[in-house]
């Protein structure tokens, strides 16, 4: 019988072992088709070192920041063959895509001081393959009400994609636990407030469990989370399989899961393995530490949370939000907005299967220890806020005057920061805020293999035309306007 059961294992094993193989072969000859690797793909700039954030004030990470870019300017931009240089490549100087050409580079990190003593200060992180550009907005309300925003450029992040094959979580971290030591000594008086997008909301929630476990740490008295990072695919578990071939020089592309062409100013379209691993260690220790505070009884000390979630998510989990994170926390003024799908009876019979029952599906019956709130509509076009309180069973519904665009099935991922007039990313119009390009109005049609991308990048919507309705809702403990 030991003999038996032996055998059966090693030819399991060989079995396994020949999947492998198999799959390796396949994706090394996949990539292997592929575009060829740039320069932005192989330089990778030195970032401040994680040990040295922990001690570093703000002006010493700003050299830092500035050593970086210079050398993505010197051995990148300055490095371009001809072929290169061309007007869909940012990192070419005479693109109208490169970060230089615009009034604000918005790759590195910034501090928007307000008009007059700061009434607080707000700390922002941006998401994974991103730039602080995607926290403007939010920075910019804060700043209008009488605090000090504060955004960071995480590490790997603004220069090259090529940062991100180096860079690990824990740079993050020490990024984070900068930006809050910078924020707290700019305004030791007053409400700190930390708001995270996708990566950057794994970060700042893991930040405020840090905080209760490390009285050192300062907490933020209110944490808003945009799209959070709280669980991923299951294929990022074991992205670092993919990249195995890279550690042959010949093969060296196997290290990114996407080559893209890069001419977006302020995000990577390229993504490495390592980026996609690094997303999974992350979640893996939210959660880890999320079930040891639960279990000690001490995440009654975590500071209201306020998380939007689009119902759709193709980039996170949205059940991990809810039962992950939400379902563990004791009653302590948190909530949840839901933006569900547009339920126009035209978009009815394109849905997959199950698609609109999506939002049953995930969350909890009431009563719950949270608010929940869902913004959709009943299929007539207005749409409303239909709210259940922490601990209540019966929703309360408010008109919110606004309407799905028609030609919008849902969110995305990446559309809650930004308003419809944002100057990138936006689908309406605004000459006070125009990057020359306006990515989210571009409606394409064509044959395909015309464009350098593919035309699935975009169809995915970019803007939030809810955008008011969260700006009024993580502005409204804040002051008036000034």
């Amino acid at each position: 019988m030991v003999a038996f059961t032996r055998r059966w294992l090693l030819r399991g094993a060989g079995l396994l072992l020949g999947l492998v193989a198999l799959v390796l072969v396949l994706r090394i000859y996949d990539m292997q088709r592929g575009p060829a690797l740039g320069p932005w793909h192989t330089v990778v700039p030195q970032e401040m070192h994680r040990q040295v954030m922990e001690s570093a004030d703000w002006r010493a990470w700003m050299a830092a920041e500035q050593a970086v870019m210079d050398t993505v300017r010197r051995e990148v931009t300055e490095a371009l063959d001809p072929a290169e240089q061309v007007p869909v490549n940012r990192y070419f100087a005479g693109s109208p895509m490169h970060p230089a050409r615009f009034a604000r580079d918005w790759n590195r990190s910034f501090i928007l001081d307000p008009a007059g003593p700061p009434a607080g200060v707000a700390v922002f992180l941006h998401g994974l393959t991103d730039a602080p550009f995607s926290m403007r907005h939010m920075a910019e309300a804060y700043r209008a009400r009488g605090f000090l925003a504060l955004a960071i450029r995480m590490p790997g992040h603004g220069s090259v994609p090529a940062g991100l094959t180096d860079a690990v979580w824990e740079d993050w971290m020490a990024a984070t636990r900068l930006a809050m030591r910078t924020a707290r000594a700019r305004v030791p008086a007053g409400p700190l407030h930390l708001v995270g997008y996708s990566n950057g909301g794994a970060l700042a929630l893991k930040h405020a469990l840090d905080a209760i476990e490390d009285s050192r740490l300062a907490q933020a008295e209110r944490v808003v989370l945009l799209s959070p990072m709280v669980g991923v695919t299951a294929f990022a578990r074991f992205a670092g399989i993919a990249g195995l071939p890279a550690l042959l020089p010949r093969f060296a592309k196997t290290a990114w899961l996407d080559i893209q062409p890069e001419f977006n100013p302020f995000k990577y379209n390229s993504f490495p393995v390592n980026a996609a691993r690094q997303t999974h260690r992350l979640t893996a220790a939210l959660q880890a530490q999320i079930d040891r505070l639960a279990a000690a009884g001490r995440l009654a000390a975590l500071p209201p949370v306020l998380t939007f979630q689009s119902v759709v998510d193709a980039t996170v989990s949205t059940p991990a939000v809810l039962s992950a994170l939400y379902a563990r926390l004791p009653a302590g003024g948190h909530e949840v907005v839901l933006f569900d799908l547009n339920r126009d009876i035209r978009f009815g019979p394109l849905f997959v299967a199950g698609a609109d029952a999506a939002l049953d599906r995930i969350v909890a019956p009431a009563p719950r220890p949270y608010a929940l709130t869902v913004i959709g509509t009943d299929g007539g076009g207005a749409v409303a806020a239909r709210r259940v309180a922490e601990g209540a069973t019966e929703p309360a519904e408010t008109p919110l005057g606004l309407a799905w665009p028609r030609d919008v099935f849902s969110l995305s991922h990446v559309a809650l920061p930004f308003p419809p007039q944002d100057g990138l990313y936006g689908a309406e119009p605004d000459p006070a805020d125009d990057f020359g390009l306006r990515l989210g109005a571009l409606a394409l049609r064509g044959e395909r293999g015309v464009l350098v991308i593919g035309l699935d990048t975009f169809a995915r919507v970019t803007s939030n035309p809810f955008f008011p309705y969260l700006l009024g809702r993580v502005t409204e403990t804040l002051p008036p306007l000034r």
